[in-house]
């Protein structure tokens, strides 16, 4: 299972910071990047950031994420 949270842009920059802690400021270039296991990769606003079931994050276009990944609820 992995969890994720969607990247709205200033309106939840920092829930997402929280939840990804290698999600980084580019100076450079004004925008997000997040730190992946293949180097630094831009996140756009509407991207999904998903934590890997080893703990790894990367973005996901929210078309491919609706396409790959079902919501699952816990209960508790």
């Amino acid at each position: 299972m992995i969890e994720a949270i969607q990247y709205r842009g200033e309106e939840n920059i920092a829930s997402c910071q929280d939840f990804c802690d290698k999600m980084i400021y580019n100076p450079e270039t004004n925008e997000y990047e997040i730190e992946t296991l293949e180097g630094n990769h831009l996140v756009s606003k509407g991207d999904f950031i998903i934590k890997g079931v080893a703990g790894e994050f990367y973005p996901c276009k929210p078309d491919i994420f609706k396409l790959t990944y079902e919501l699952v609820t816990e209960e508790g």
